[in-house]
Parts: structure tokens; C-alpha cells; sequence
């Protein structure tokens, strides 16, 4: 049975600050990227407008390892559809982009200059816009190609370092999607406050294979410093002796570690392994390093005989650092993240489970001791499109005019 979270963290959320409050967000955006930038400005209180195609976004149908896109990143939003293609829904879409404070775009490279809504044709009406593009690559010369998570973790250099060698493998999550859309947030937050020193706004641009090489750095600069080719992960010259997953007890696995002569002190104590703390060839960490292969061995045979749960035990009471190895749906049952709220319940706008409450997570800060709430369940499409448009002045008649011409939805 899941264990629901306490009031208190709800209570919190409640008076949880909205820094963004009265910022005014338009975003045409899909996917993960584009739309996790939107979500990170509304859970700080913007209000994001999600400008949709005239049939709904496309994550709304995705099935499998998609399934999950459009619940997950377009909480706290409105939704409005239009058709760009068709001309009175490309000026009803230039019209919302001016009330704009911030607009946010993750199309191929001059996609969206057709409709009058790239940034040097909106920022003609409005010097204090800001404008925030995502894209596969910053200008330069792979700039016009497609790219995929997939793609640039396979040349970025970390489906390398995630797989074993000869085997590249993409990491297990959408990382590079997900952190574009996060630096495509900062470089926003940086333009909204420069702005108001200036009165002027600009253009912000983050891109996924950049994202990539940024994560990259620490290998790089590994290769700098010492001249050696970095070591897929699980083939890594390991900076610390005990770092490792074990396999334990019925089969169990559990990742247990000690990265300081202090914390290897303790492990021992810990575990009754006196002898390995009294071995003089095991006094240091370069020592313990140096004879790592012999000593994962012992610790694998004598680990064998103790349970998960057992040695997890045993390591949060000595302050060691350890993690069983679950899976995504585990978290639900997660006692930690249950007692402080960090899962919050929203309404599926779509499928077959729509209208049914799921968890999902929140936004991985707390300001003034509160978690960032959901405000606004994840919009069924067209939800806002008749308040918007009244909004930016349109008449009950020309709203209805509109949808005749299937400019809206």
C-alpha cells in the first residue's frame, strides 16, 4: 500500500513562494525539451501558455517510453491551439506572443520565421521580449541538422562513457532534453533580471549537443590532466577502492561505498573486517586503489552472506554512503519522498487513464521551505483557448469565427 504524503508538506506547498507571478510565458514548444523550460518558469509562477497544433500535440499520443512526456512536463500551463499555417491563426498567435513577457520555441532552425514569430520579427513590436530558443546545436556548422537525445549522446561522448566498451549505450533517461530545457530556464531568469536593469530584453539560445559536451567537461579535463583516454564507466579507473554494486544475499544487489581513509576505517568497524583495516597494503585510498581488483574480491565473498536490507542498515547507521538499485515505479513507495511531499498528485488529460489521478514528480528545490506545487493539472488541449483570445480582446464573434475557419482549436 502506498504511504500518502503528510499534511505538513502539503500545507507548505500551499504558501510556497511564486516568483514569476504576473510573468506572462508563450510557448511553442513539444516534446521534452522546449517544454520543460516552460514547465520550470510556470512551477516559479509564470503564467505558460502552450500553444498547440490545431490537432494537439503530438506527445499526447505517444505510447511506450513516450508515454509519459506530456503529463510530466506541461503541469502549471494553459493550452491554446492554433494553426499556423492557416493565416488568421498566425496572427491570432503573433498577437498572444506580444502580450508576452518570455517566448519559448524548440523548432528546427527558422521554422517558425514563416509566421512572423522568430525573434527578430517579434522583437520589432517589443524590445523587451525575451526569447528563448532550444535547439539540436548552437550556430555553427551543424546547426541545420536533426538531432535526437540519442543522437548527440552517441556524439557527445556519453553514450560512450555510459556503455561498456565496445558496447555505447544512451543513458536511461531523457538527460540532455530534460537539462536543455533547464539551462534554456537559467538563461531566461538571467535575461528577465538583466531586463530589469536595462529595459531590454534578448534573445537566449541552449542546445542539446552543447548541453551534451557541458557534461562531458569533467572527461575531458580528465584526458587533459593526465593524458589518458577516459574509461568507459564500468570500465573506469575508479578514484576510490569501495564504489561498486554488490550482489548480496539472495541475489540481491545494493551499491555500497567509502571514499575517504575515514569512511574505510568505518566500513570495516562496521562489518567486523578487522583484518582488512589493520592490512598496512590497505592503509590509504591510492593504497586500497592500487589494490582494488583483490580487494573487490574479498569484499564480494564475505558481502555474499548478508541481505540488502541487512547491510543497508548497518550503512545508514555508521553514515556510510549506500542505494538499493530500484526501479522507476519503486519510487512511488519511497518513504522519503512520501513524507516531504516530493510527489504530487495531477489529472491525465489524456488516453485511456484520462480524467484518473497519477504522482507525479516535483521540481527538485524547496523555497522558503516549501516544495513547488501543481497549480494547474496538465491542460487538456483547447482548455484555455476561449479565455485566452478574450484575453487579447477577441469578440465572442470573432472567437466563434475563428474556430469556423479552424484557426483554433
Amino acid at each position: 500500500m502506498r504511504a500518502p504524503a503528510t499534511t505538513a508538506p502539503k500545507e507548505a506547498a500551499a504558501q510556497a513562494p511564486q516568483p514569476l507571478k504576473g510573468l506572462r510565458v508563450v510557448e511553442f514548444t513539444h516534446m521534452v525539451m522546449g517544454p520543460t523550460c516552460g514547465m520550470v518558469l510556470a512551477d516559479l509562477g509564470a503564467e505558460v501558455i502552450k500553444v498547440e497544433p490545431i490537432d494537439g500535440e503530438g506527445t499526447r499520443r505517444l505510447l511506450g517510453a513516450g508515454a509519459g512526456f506530456f503529463p510530466m512536463f506541461n503541469r502549471n500551463k494553459k493550452s491554446i491551439g492554433i494553426d499556423l499555417r492557416n493565416p488568421q491563426g498566425a496572427a491570432v498567435a503573433r498577437r498572444l506572443a506580444a502580450s508576452a513577457d518570455v517566448v519559448a520555441e524548440n523548432f528546427k532552425p527558422g521554422a517558425l520565421a514563416r509566421f512572423g514569430l522568430d525573434y527578430a520579427s517579434l522583437a520589432k513590436a517589443s524590445e523587451r521580449l525575451i526569447y528563448v530558443s532550444h535547439k539540436g546545436f548552437l550556430p555553427g556548422p551543424y546547426e541545420n541538422r536533426t538531432a535526437l537525445d540519442e543522437v548527440v549522446q552517441m556524439m557527445g561522448g556519453l553514450a560512450y562513457m555510459t556503455g561498456r566498451p565496445g558496447d555505447p549505450l544512451r543513458a536511461g533517461t531523457s538527460v540532455n532534453d530534460i537539462m536543455g530545457g533547464l539551462f534554456g530556464a537559467i538563461g531566461a531568469l538571467g535575461a528577465l533580471i538583466q531586463r530589469g536593469i536595462t529595459g531590454k530584453g534578448m534573445e537566449v539560445q541552449s542546445a542539446l549537443y552543447e548541453n551534451n559536451v557541458f557534461l562531458m567537461g569533467q572527461h575531458m579535463l580528465q584526458y587533459a590532466m593526465t593524458g589518458r583516454h577516459p574509461a568507459p564507466m564500468p570500465a573506469r579507473e575508479s578514484p576510490w577502492a569501495v564504489y561498486d554494486v554488490f550482489t548480496v544475499k539472495d541475489g540481491e544487489q545494493i551499491f555500497l561505498a567509502a571514499v575517504s581513509d575515514g569512511q574505510f576505517a568505518t566500513f570495516c568497524e562496521a562489518l567486523g573486517f578487522h583484518d582488512l583495516k589493520a592490512d598496512p597494503a590497505l592503509a590509504t585510498n591510492n593504497d586500497r586503489v592500487r589494490a582494488r581488483p583483490a580487494l573487490l574480491t574479498t569484499l564480494r565473498e564475505r558481502l555474499a552472506r548478508r541481505s540488502a536490507a541487512e547491510l543497508a542498515e548497518i550503512f545508514e547507521r555508521a553514515g556510510l554512503p549506500f542505494a538499493p538499485i530500484r526501479r522507476p515505479e519503486d519510487l512511488y513507495e519511497d518513504p522519503h519522498l512520501n513524507a516531504t511531499g516530493g510527489l504530487a498528485e495531477v489529472v491525465l488529460p489524456d488516453g485511456e487513464k484520462a480524467g484518473e489521478k497519477v504522482r507525479t514528480t516535483l521540481f527538485p528545490i524547496t523555497m522558503q521551505g516549501a516544495r513547488l506545487p501543481v497549480r494547474l493539472d496538465p491542460p487538456r488541449f483547447g482548455a484555455h483557448t476561449l479565455e485566452l483570445l478574450g484575453g487579447l480582446g477577441y469578440a465572442a464573434g470573432e472567437i466563434e469565427a475563428l474556430r469556423a475557419a479552424k484557426a483554433v482549436a
